[in-house]
């Protein structure tokens, strides 16, 4: 027999599993498609009972196709971040809906805070801005409206947490209620130094302490399988990472100087750190992952880049992002159209949650493929403003980027995304570099490797990308992104500069 982890990628759009061996290689696979509602402008909406079942079908998908010689001795999950659920703790109902990470409900909420002078509190404790993608107001929001509301929660009969919280009760049974440090790090509710959640923090969001879950490092140890499910029981839940954190351990990203690009529905760019300071703008601080020691990390988090791609594959009628290459294919050019997608605010490095969607450019000429390459290049050119954001805060800048997720198959975007970052670009050959990233962290908590070494060692092929754009070429085309953007921001003067997050004249708003 052969030893082998079990990962569970838990992620926007779908469940993805993948048992993983002793050599590092995916043997077998198995998906489940994860549906999403938008019941209001701006509000996203799943279900946690649907995403429950899609991690049941996953995982029987995987087993299933599984050689008969490979062995899970261990599970490892990653999980969409940021996303918010609330349970009862008497039977583990939901008692609402999943907000999801890219939901917009609680802006006024986060302007209130804002206009009462909470900001640089935030800042400095979370390392994140005050901003609706993070959890905390939309905690509120669905433990004031759960059944028994507040006072419910403040007796301890209602469970608030991130989807890995979720997924670890539901496999454990009920036994485990604990919430993994790098996704607690996303909340807004916990103490970036001290690792534990901020009594001021909760105060500040209406929080109760009382509804969150335990804190535990990533590789910590969330109890076993019950026997249910095809899993069965007695297996160690051995690591959690949120997704974005499991795509830059799975890239070996362990140290300063390394970064990733993960391309999905959103892009996350990701540095690591070896302490956090000062907040920079425009990026944000928060915690990879906590084993024998905290790694930090900066990151960029981008709301709409597949999402930009999938609304413009629709538009022009061809089949995702492959579609759209194909377009893109047939011009060297987007010819000066430029798609801002700012189709619920801008993210990093702005924070412009009041920046509209626009397409600016446009002449009689213009023919679908310009409007296909302009798609790909939205998404390059939002990665590239993050990754100078990030070279202005670290001493250590990317010399290259690993990219993964769904978009990084897309050879036109990578070379787009080396010709206008100026770096070259590794993009992954494995689909699954976060489930392989939380199989990771599982194996040398398990003993199944042997620490950062061992991974080192472990295949990871990949594409390169080198830069083929003059310098002053790609910064023509970047200014001229970048009055784009201003459009979108609604600035009257395009020629200005346009400012990061937290700068005078952009800030938050």
């Amino acid at each position: 027999m052969t030893d082998a982890i079990l990962t569970i990628d838990q992620g926007t759009t779908s469940t993805k599993c993948a048992l993983v061996d002793a050599h590092g290689t995916i043997v077998a696979r198995g998906a489940a498609r994860v549906a999403s509602r938008f019941p209001r402008p701006g509000w996203v909406e799943q279900d946690a009972d649907d995403i429950w079942r899609s991690v049941l079908d996953a995982v029987a998908r995987c087993l299933s196709a599984a050689p008969v010689e490979a062995r899970p001795i261990a599970v490892a999950i990653s999980n969409q971040r940021e996303s918010a659920v609330v349970w009862r703790r008497a039977d583990g109902a939901p008692a609402g809906p999943v907000i999801g990470w890219q939901d917009n409900r609680t802006a006024p909420a986060c302007d209130g805070l804002r206009a009462a002078g909470a900001e640089t509190l935030v800042r400095d404790r979370t390392g994140l801005a005050l901003d609706p993608m993070f959890s905390a107001t939309k905690l509120h929001w669905l433990l004031e409206r759960a059944p028994g509301g507040l006072p419910a929660a403040r007796r301890g009969e209602l469970c608030a947490g991130t989807i890995d919280a979720w997924l670890t009760w539901k496999l454990s049974g009920g036994a485990v209620f604990a919430c993994e440090a790098g996704n607690a790090s996303r909340t807004l509710l916990l103490d970036l130094q001290r690792v534990e959640w901020a009594p001021e923090l909760l105060e500040l969001f209406g929080v109760p302490g009382a509804a969150l879950p335990e804190v535990r490092r990533s590789d910590g140890g969330f109890g076993r399988t019950v026997a249910s499910g095809p899993l069965g029981a007695g297996l160690p839940i051995a690591a959690v990472l949120a997704d974005s954190h499991a795509a830059l351990y799975g890239h070996g990203c362990f140290r300063p100087g390394g970064g990733k690009a993960t391309y999905g529905t959103g892009t996350s760019v990701m540095t690591p750190l070896d302490a956090i300071g000062e907040p920079p703008a425009g990026v944000s601080q928060t915690l990879a992952w906590l084993t024998d020691r905290p790694t930090w990390a900066l990151e960029g988090n981008i709301i709409a880049s597949g999402a930009a791609l999938d609304w413009m594959s629709e538009i022009l009628g061809v089949d995702g992002a492959a579609g759209l290459q194909a377009l893109a294919g047939q011009v060297d050019s987007s010819d000066g159209v430029h798609l801002v997608p700012a189709f619920a605010g801008l993210g990093a490095p702005y924070w412009d949650r009041d920046a509209v969607g626009l397409i600016s450019g446009v002449t009689r000429g213009n023919r679908p493929p310009h409007l296909a390459r302009a798609a790909l290049e939205a998404v390059a050119f939002q990665v590239a403003d993050v990754l100078d954001a990030m070279d202005a805060a670290t001493p250590k800048p990317l010399q290259v980027l690993y990219a993964d997720g769904g978009a990084s198959a897309a050879t036109v975007l990578m070379q787009l995304q080396a010709d206008l970052s100026g770096r070259p670009v590794l993009a992954s050959e494995t689909a699954e570099m976060s489930a392989l990233g939380a199989a990771h962290l599982a194996g040398t908590a398990t003993g199944l490797w042997a620490g950062e070494a061992a991974l080192a060692a472990l295949p990871r092929p990949s594409r390169t990308f080198r830069p083929a754009l003059a310098a002053a070429e790609r910064e023509a085309q970047r200014a001229a992104w970048h009055r784009a953007v201003a459009r979108s921001r609604a600035r009257a003067d395009h020629s200005a500069p346009l400012a990061l997050a937290g700068e005078e004249s952009g800030g938050f708003a």
